[in-house]
């Protein structure tokens, strides 16, 4: 349990029955853990594609797991175009996230503009809560916040569906 008795990620996870979905928004994401693969990235166009590496093994076991126990694991993905070096970047490590389980969608930022939108991005499980993640201007991650309110999940559940709807395969969607 993290602090203030609200569940760590991985333990929200754990406790998807059926679905679990993310919508992300950002262009760019400057995350600690992800800076070095980042670098290599951006300097030889390599991406680390081995679900088993020490990149991935934060997340491909929890995915895996959740997937065995048949929580479907849904991820969108709002862009502006063209893309940044960070979205380039996203889109090469994708294969590893549909590998262990999970589907994803892109959704040019320009096809979003009738939808509404939380603020943030976000987590849903189960049509039940929705954990939002807070980000710096420049994408390092601030925090987040848990919430069960039946009007914060509506609007979460409206707005993953209208994307994915709209949203393009990922091995229909170039960068």
């Amino acid at each position: 349990m993290s602090q203030n008795g609200v569940p760590d990620f991985a333990e929200l996870l754990r406790s998807a029955r059926r679905t679990a979905v993310h919508l992300e928004m950002r262009d760019v994401y400057s995350v600690g853990e992800e800076t070095e693969s980042f670098e290599h990235f951006l300097r030889t166009g390599e991406a680390d594609l081995d679900p088993e590496s020490e990149l991935w093994q934060g997340w491909t076991p929890l995915v895996r797991e959740s997937v065995e126990r048949g929580v479907v694991l849904r991820r969108a993905r709002i862009v502006s175009e063209p893309v940044t070096d960070y979205i380039r970047y996203e889109h090469a490590l994708t294969p590893v996230n549909i590998a262990v389980g999970e589907q994803v969608r892109w959704l040019p930022r320009r096809q979003a503009s009738d939808i509404a939108l939380p603020g943030n991005d976000l987590w849903l499980i189960d049509d039940r809560l929705v954990l939002f993640h807070f980000f710096s201007g420049d994408g390092d991650w601030t925090g987040h916040v848990y919430s069960e309110d039946p009007a914060a999940v509506k609007l979460c559940a409206s707005a993953f569906e209208a994307v994915w709807g709209r949203g393009i395969d990922h091995e229909k969607f170039t960068v």
